[in-house]
């Protein structure tokens, strides 16, 4: 039966797989545009619809992640880091991973494309302008020691909403222990201590986000800081609690306050708007969901047990089962597996020692092999990058000779241009001289003709006025002679009289 369920459960997959590659239009991840609001129709799986505030730089890009037609969850991605800085979506139903299918948001990388939706890469060929120089690549997770670490996990969702969350745009490199770790305690906590405590599903709002780091992947992708995840249940009683895990310390997640979550980001951020109802909050409920959270954390994880010969190392074998059962066992036996219990634990350890020794040893070589594959491919990728740049330089440096000669001949044309215009200018300044000099030269007979009848009025007049003067002086002399006499007379007339 267990057989015939796999292989169902394989072929289903598979199937899915292949309707998936037929039909990738199906999957969509809208951009959404500047003038929009929010997250447009991705809205709604924010509290209150309002986004978190705080992440305001140039190369922050909204995402509003669909399938088959239907918004799925949200996402705000960073090109610069080419990591998404969060995921905000709902709980809906726990469900087995299907076959992993990854996509790439053409848009990121080309806001011009007319790929509005996800896609393959394989799907998008030449038809994207520099794909992969805003987001991460599938190619650029191979050979890197990282893996594709979804901040939205898929095993929260099923069906559409799982598919969704194969996206390139909501995940983050992560090791494999940590990919691993992260997943599984943020399932269990989501499923075994958030949702129980919010009746309502629709109402509790969950966001899982990565700090980035200066850590880089490929000089590209940039590796988590730490790791968060934040909620908050609206109703029918409110309440909200965040969780932090350093990357530093994968198998441990600290519980926080919001408001304590949000000192965590190296700018100030408001996760949920009002704090998800601060003041209104069920003392309560957070008391009761931090307690669930503290005993999930505090449950070791329990280990398969090792097998030797068929046998559990902590339960009995079937045949000892079967003997007890009956009660027939003898002292003889009883005996034997007294003595054979030593031997049986001693060969448990052996066997253990041998298997670990073997796996760190696949583990060690594998290790030195990739590293030595690293730095051939590393290598190779320098020589042909400096390759690359090499012939580039040497190609400006070749399409830029017409236009230096081009401007060497323009100077050397405008150069002469300005030579004959000042010899023509200094030629026609020296002949600028005899030519006025000959202009005057025959003009001065000209003038001196012109002159005489002047000269001759004025001489006229001269002496007119002369002898003008002359007469004047002659009759101003003689009216002064006469005017003398008289007064002479008429002194002496008198006197004469008197002696008489």
């Amino acid at each position: 039966m267990r057989d015939n369920s796999r292989e169902e459960t394989m072929k289903t997959s598979v199937l899915f797989f292949l309707c998936l590659l037929a039909f990738p239009g199906f999957s969509q991840g809208r951009v959404v545009r500047v003038d929009e609001a929010g997250f447009a129709e991705c809205n709604g799986f924010f509290y209150g619809e309002t986004p978190p505030e705080g992440f305001t730089e140039p190369f922050h890009v909204k995402i509003c992640q669909r399938y088959n037609k239907e918004p799925r969850f949200a996402t705000l991605y960073s090109t610069e880091d080419k990591t998404p800085l969060y995921s905000a979506f709902k709980y809906t139903k726990p469900a087995q991973s299907r076959e992993e299918s990854w996509l790439v948001e053409p848009q990121i990388d080309d806001a011009e494309s007319d790929l509005d939706e996800m896609k393959h890469e394989a799907d998008i060929g030449g038809s994207v302008n520099k794909l992969g120089a805003n987001q991460a690549l599938s190619s650029d997770y191979a050979d890197s020691g990282y893996e594709r670490g979804q901040l939205n996990p898929s095993s929260l969702n099923e069906d559409d909403f799982q598919i969704a969350t194969y996206t390139l745009t909501n995940a983050v490199p992560m090791t494999p222990a940590a990919s691993k770790n992260w997943h599984r305690d943020v399932k269990t906590i989501i499923e075994q201590a958030l949702a129980p405590h919010c009746e309502n599903k629709d109402s509790l709002y969950l966001i899982a986000g990565s700090v980035p780091s200066k850590v880089r992947v490929k000089d590209k992708m940039s590796v988590p800081q730490l790791l968060w995840l934040a909620a908050c249940c609206s109703a029918p009683e409110m309440w909200s609690v965040g969780l932090v895990r350093q990357m530093s310390d994968e198998s441990h997640m600290e519980e926080l306050a919001i408001g304590e979550l949000e000192k965590q980001f190296p700018t100030e951020v408001n996760l949920f708007m009002s704090n998800c109802g601060e003041g209104k909050q069920s003392q309560g409920k957070m008391e009761a969901v931090l307690q669930t959270i503290n005993q999930l954390q505090s449950t070791e994880p329990i280990l398969p047990t090792v097998t030797t010969f068929g046998y559990s190392a902590s339960t009995p074998g079937p045949d000892q089962t079967a003997e007890e059962e009956r009660g027939e066992g003898s002292l003889l036996k009883r005996v034997a597996g007294l003595i054979a219990l030593p031997f049986t634990k001693l060969l448990r350890i052996v066997f253990s020692i041998v298997r670990e020794v073997v796996r760190y040893t696949f583990y060690f070589l594998w290790y030195v092999v990739k590293q030595f594959s690293n730095i051939i491919v590393g290598g190779f990728s320098s020589l042909w990058n400096g390759a690359m740049a090499y012939v580039k330089e040497i190609s400006l440096v070749l399409l830029n000779i017409p236009r230096d000669m081009g401007q060497v001949a323009a100077n050397i044309i405008k150069g002469f241009a300005q030579i004959v215009y000042h010899i023509v200018s200094l030629t026609c300044r020296i002949l600028s001289i005899p030519v006025r000099l000959f202009l005057h030269i025959a003009s001065f007979p000209y003038y001196t003709l012109g002159a005489i009848p002047v000269v001759i009025k004025d001489i006229a007049v001269g002496i007119g006025s002369t002898f003008s003067l002359i007469i004047d002086a002659t009759a101003a002399l003689l009216s002064g002679s006469t005017s003398l006499a008289t007064h002479i007379v008429k002194r002496i007339i008198p006197k004469v009289s008197s002696d008489d």
